[in-house]
Parts: structure tokens; C-alpha cells; sequence
């Protein structure tokens, strides 16, 4: 199985320092105190994390209706990551996972089973699992 590359450099103090990124694909940006903490333009990791948990989940979740039976047209995932001021730091405090999907097929009920399973058992969801709360809207379009 391959193993992922990523670096990150940042130059400076917190506040007033400058960070960025790149993966080994290319995909790379900026990121800033203020694009972390504040509304500053630019990347974050938050946003790097909440992308790579809608992609897992998407593709997770098709294998899944796949395996049922039931392999989807479209599945389609927003993830929200939350960081928040904790004590003295700042902690990652929630990931809400909003999906929607075209499933030709299938009940309601069995969408949902799935999707919730999916949510507890992709490979990023297990890195959070246990660390960060998970929450999931799920809906057939």
C-alpha cells in the first residue's frame, strides 16, 4: 500500500508568521494565522482535513451501496470542520459531514444505515473517531 508525502514550512512568529504547504501530487497553498483563527483569505490544515474526509467518505460511502447492490450514480460530500479557542490553545472540536446522494434502488432506511456506518468506518473518519465528535445529515436526491 503507498505511503502519502506532505511538507509544510512556516517562516515567523504565530501572529505574525507565514506558512505553506505542498503535497507530493502538487496541491499546495498559503496559510496564515489569520486563515486558521480568523477569515483571512488563504488555506488551512482544517480545510486540507475537511477535504480529505469528504473524498474518503464519498468514495467509502460508494463502495458501500456498491456492495449492497445498489451502486450509486452520484454521491456528493461538505464536510465542516470546526476549530475553536480551548484553554490556552486551539482544538479541532467537531466534523460535520453533510452528504447527498443519487442511489437508484434504494429505501430511505438502508441509505441511512449505510451512510452511518460509512461515517464510523472510512479510513480518515478513523482517525478521528474517538478524538473529534462526527456528526452526519445524509439524504437520497
Amino acid at each position: 500500500m503507498p505511503t502519502r508525502k506532505s511538507s509544510a514550512t512556516w517562516e515567523g512568529g504565530l501572529k505574525g508568521g507565514k506558512g505553506s504547504f505542498k503535497g507530493e501530487s502538487g496541491l499546495g497553498g498559503s496559510y496564515s494565522f489569520g486563515s486558521r483563527f480568523e477569515n483571512a483569505p488563504q488555506s488551512n490544515p482544517e480545510e486540507l482535513l475537511a477535504a480529505a474526509l469528504a473524498a474518503c467518505y464519498s468514495m467509502a460511502l460508494s463502495g458501500g451501496l456498491e456492495k449492497n447492490g445498489t451502486p450509486p450514480t452520484r454521491v456528493s460530500t461538505d464536510v465542516a470542520c470546526t476549530i475553536e479557542k480551548v484553554g490556552e490553545g486551539f482544538k479541532i472540536t467537531k466534523m460535520h459531514l453533510t452528504v447527498r446522494a443519487q442511489v437508484p434502488n434504494v429505501d430511505a432506511a438502508t441509505f441511512d444505515k449505510l451512510a452511518q456506518g460509512t461515517k464510523d468506518g472510512c479510513p480518515v473518519s478513523q482517525v478521528f473517531k474517538g478524538n473529534v465528535p462526527m456528526t452526519l445529515e445524509a439524504r437520497l436526491e
